[in-house]
């Protein structure tokens, strides 16, 4: 992986939010590619569970300052920024007041998910494409892990495509078993036809559901990674279908080598 630049895209990550396996595994893959001689970048959403003191984020004026236009609304663009001390990377944060200062990421206390998630879910794969844009900073390999950025592959593919920068970038999303239950808003499929993205491309959002939005993440990824065990049905009989590079679920201990291996022999090949 010497020199390879990848990019890594997450909902959630340790140390900032609690342990699961899209958080795990979005803190050791780019750990691993760091180890490996990469180049990494990484970004998750700046959820307001997040404690800017203890893990010492900072606003990036530079990067901050502009707005995005989600569903016709101009939402300004907050970047901040981190390091993960012991391992020496540097993780950037998307933020926004609407959509990100509430304590708590997707869901509220009585675990109902929050109506906005759909323009949350938007606002994040924008910005972190506006920001890679400001950094000047092209990747090999965009990998995406977690449901709240899953929109990334589409937005690349569809909304950026004439973007020069990411004209070589290959795209790899982890598909997870750890989804949301019911639906986001219903109105989703429009917010997204409103950035001139068509009806066909998204079709499956019709019913924005956690396979739903998955699969319309892999059917504009370049390659998959199975990432649990388990995965629902329908999304599991999705994956079988495609004609792209799939690598089958491997355990956390023994992933290094057999991503590693995935990147250089299937996605960069």
């Amino acid at each position: 992986m010497t020199d390879k630049r990848v990019l890594f895209v997450a909902s959630e990550m340790v140390p900032y939010l609690p342990e699961n396996e899209v958080s795990s595994m979005a803190y050791e893959s780019p750990r691993m590619v760091n180890d490996r001689g990469g180049q990494i970048r990484i970004f998750m959403p700046r959820f307001g569970n997040i404690n800017e003191r203890r893990h010492q984020l900072h606003e990036v004026i530079r990067l901050s300052g502009m707005n995005l236009v989600v569903n016709d609304m101009d939402m300004p663009l907050i970047i901040k920024v981190a390091s993960i001390p012991k391992e020496r990377i540097q993780v950037y944060f998307i933020d926004n007041e609407e959509y990100f200062k509430r304590k708590a990421t997707f869901s509220d206390e009585n675990g109902d998910l929050f109506p906005d998630n759909d323009e949350r879910a938007i606002f994040f794969a924008k910005g972190v494409v506006e920001t890679v844009k400001k950094l000047n900073w092209n990747p090999d390999i965009i990998h995406v892990h977690g449901w709240m950025a899953s929109l990334l592959p589409l937005y690349l593919k569809k909304y950026y495509r004439d973007e020069p920068l990411f004209a070589e970038s290959k795209i790899v999303t982890s598909v997870y078993n750890k989804g949301f239950e019911g639906t986001l808003d219903k109105g989703m499929l429009d917010k997204i036809k409103f950035d001139g993205i068509d009806q066909k491309d998204v079709a499956a959002l019709e019913t924005p559901n956690y396979s739903n939005l998955l699969k319309v993440a892999v059917d504009h990824s370049d390659a998959v990674v199975v990432a649990s065990e388990e995965l629902p049905e329908d999304l599991k009989k999705h994956l079988d279908s495609l004609s792209k590079p799939v690598l089958g679920h491997v355990p956390i201990f023994e992933f290094e080598d057999a991503y590693t291996n995935f990147y250089q022999t299937k996605v960069l090949s």
